[in-house]
């Protein structure tokens, strides 16, 4: 099946909705759907390298977007939409530990968790519901979501060919590491914070 969903994702690229379907996971993943926009950034970058730059804007653009919503839902609608979404990631224990960390962490909270594989969406709703202040909010999120899709693109751009060949003849391999790097994150949160 992921074999199956990765050969589509290359054959979309050549698509011309192909830019507008990854900035429609993009921003949806920052504020509540569960799939990261990598599952479908890297193969487009394999199959256009040449587009590897703006593929890493678009996904910026569109994620940092998606994260004003989760800021949004975690200030307005936390204890209805965003406790629910917590809830369903089995995260609310999480949530409120993390919520406080904001009081002694503050910037550096989001700049760590928006590189690593902790559920960006986590970040974004918990910084509405801690009141977090938009203004640093909004910055910090396109660094740190900036340079986690332009590394992606710089290492897509340089070792593209070697890293496809990687994927096409270990794909079982990458798609359980890429899996356990997911899971992971949400056991990093639950269980750190």
């Amino acid at each position: 099946m992921l074999r199956r969903l990765y050969d589509w994702t290359l054959s979309l690229a050549a698509r011309p909705s192909a830019p507008y379907a990854l900035a429609l996971v993009s921003f949806s993943e920052s504020s509540f759907f569960p799939v990261p926009p990598d599952v479908m950034l890297v193969p487009m970058m394999l199959a256009r390298p040449d587009k590897a730059w703006s593929y890493a804007l678009i996904c910026t653009v569109a994620s940092v977007l998606g994260g004003i919503l989760g800021y949004f839902i975690g200030l307005g609608l936390y204890d209805s939409i965003g406790a629910w979404l917590f809830q369903l990631y089995g995260l609310t224990e999480g949530a409120e530990t993390f919520r406080h960390a904001y009081a002694e962490y503050g910037h550096w909270v989001i700049l760590l968790k928006g590189l690593t594989p902790i559920p960006y969406k986590l970040v974004t709703i918990t910084s509405g519901f801690a009141g977090y202040h938009l203004g640093w909010f909004i910055l910090l999120s396109i660094l740190t979501r900036g340079a986690r899709f332009f590394i992606v693109a710089l290492l897509m751009s340089k070792f593209g060919p070697k890293i496809k060949s990687i994927i096409d003849n270990h794909f079982n391999l990458v798609a359980a590491l890429a899996i356990v790097t997911f899971v992971g994150g949400f056991v990093a949160f639950r269980y750190l914070f």
